[in-house]
């Protein structure tokens, strides 16, 4: 259970990062909604990310992995419309907030060795 809390703790301070960059574009109400979408990120990644990089395995090696970048703003995307008070305006704020998400969560992962 703890593990999960932690993945969880690096995921809404990723996404803290990325709202605090002024050009991405994305933002929140209240710590209460910051943390409700890292919540509903990391369940929607759970859930769909899997399907979705199956489905485009043969874009993904013809993009050298790039087209991951495409999927994970997409599920933020969805995220900012699921969550009252997170807001992600546009497409190109999703692509760059999912880039620093997954640049921070690698740097706090690989930190906390997770």
């Amino acid at each position: 259970m703890g593990y999960l809390l932690i993945r969880w703790a690096v995921l809404a301070i990723s996404i803290f990062v990325a709202a605090h960059i002024k050009f991405i574009g994305i933002h929140y109400d209240s710590l209460s909604s910051l943390l409700v979408a890292s919540l509903v990120l990391g369940i929607i990644n759970a859930l769909l990310k899997p399907i979705f990089v199956t489905l485009s395995l043969p874009l993904i090696f013809l993009t050298f992995g790039l087209f991951l970048i495409v999927i994970n703003a997409l599920l933020l995307y969805w995220t900012g419309k699921l969550v009252t008070g997170f807001d992600v305006p546009t497409f190109g704020s999703a692509i760059g907030g999912s880039i620093v998400i997954s640049l921070v969560r690698l740097a706090l992962e690989g930190w906390l060795y997770l």
